[in-house]
């Protein structure tokens, strides 16, 4: 467990790398002994003063929704991170010179049309309180040296989201079976990868609910507007400039980036 002012001085370290673009050693070897409580409270430090400098949240972000993903990390649950309003991308052209090892995700994306109850949050309540649903493409990157992280590293560093880019359609959820869509990502025209949306937490409803009953414990909701992504059906790719990226849903259109 680290002290206040350890974890002030990790979340300048991170800050400072995202800003630089110079990513520093995994936390746990400047800081031993870091847990995923210290973690969350890092994350917070820096969201609170990227909000103190005017920015607003947009939304929130379920990272490690795949059980690839959880044994890889030692955990039995995902974890989160915030969406602010400049995380959300006009695309599709994106400035990959802005980033330390930037990936791309494919998610779908909820927005809500109503706040969300906090404990004991269900499917059921989500699918109520969805507005619509939105193909997207989630832009992920890390502040750590290539992507050598461990929990306590993704968690402090806002789930290692950096961005999201949104596709056109506009689906209500009642319209589509949100637990078996079809996904795939062309890179320059050619299919790369392909997956479907039981792959996370096998229906991402489900990491939407989780996520409302986990940021209830910090006194956070989930509120109308807010834009939830659940979690990547596929595995995550490398981007550099110069690479184009579509992909296609079954039943909600496409959504496409460009690095530049």
């Amino acid at each position: 467990m680290l002290d206040t002012a350890q974890r002030t001085a990790a979340a300048g370290l991170l800050r400072t790398a995202e800003r630089d673009r110079t990513p520093i050693a995994p936390l746990a070897h400047t800081f031993p002994g870091i847990d995923a409580v210290d973690a969350y409270e890092i994350q917070l430090i820096g969201i609170r003063r990227r909000l103190a400098a005017g920015a607003t949240v947009r939304g929130h972000k379920v990272g490690l929704s795949s059980e690839v993903m959880q044994r890889m990390m030692g955990v039995d649950e995902p974890d989160y991170g915030h969406l602010l309003d400049d995380m959300v991308l006009p695309g599709p052209a994106v400035d990959a010179s802005r980033y330390c090892f930037p990936r791309i995700e494919v998610e779908i994306g909820y927005v809500l049309g109503k706040p969300l109850p906090g404990e004991g949050c269900t499917t059921e309540d989500v699918l109520a309180a969805t507005e619509y649903v939105v193909p997207a493409l989630e832009l992920i990157d890390s502040r750590i040296s290539d992507w050598r992280i461990g929990l306590a590293d993704t968690i402090a560093d806002n789930a290692s989201s950096a961005g999201v880019i949104l596709g056109d359609a506009r689906v209500a959820p009642r319209d589509l079976n949100l637990a078996d869509i079809e996904a795939v990502l062309h890179q320059d025209g050619t299919e790369i990868a392909r997956g479907n949306t039981s792959a996370v937490l096998g229906d991402p409803t489900e990491a939407v609910a989780w996520l409302a009953r986990k940021v209830a414990a910090f006194g956070v909701r989930l509120e109308a507007g807010h834009l939830v992504l659940p979690g990547s059906c596929t595995r995550a790719v490398d981007v550099g400039p110069g690479d184009t990226f579509r992909a296609d849903f079954d039943g909600l259109g496409s959504v496409s980036a460009r690095f530049a």
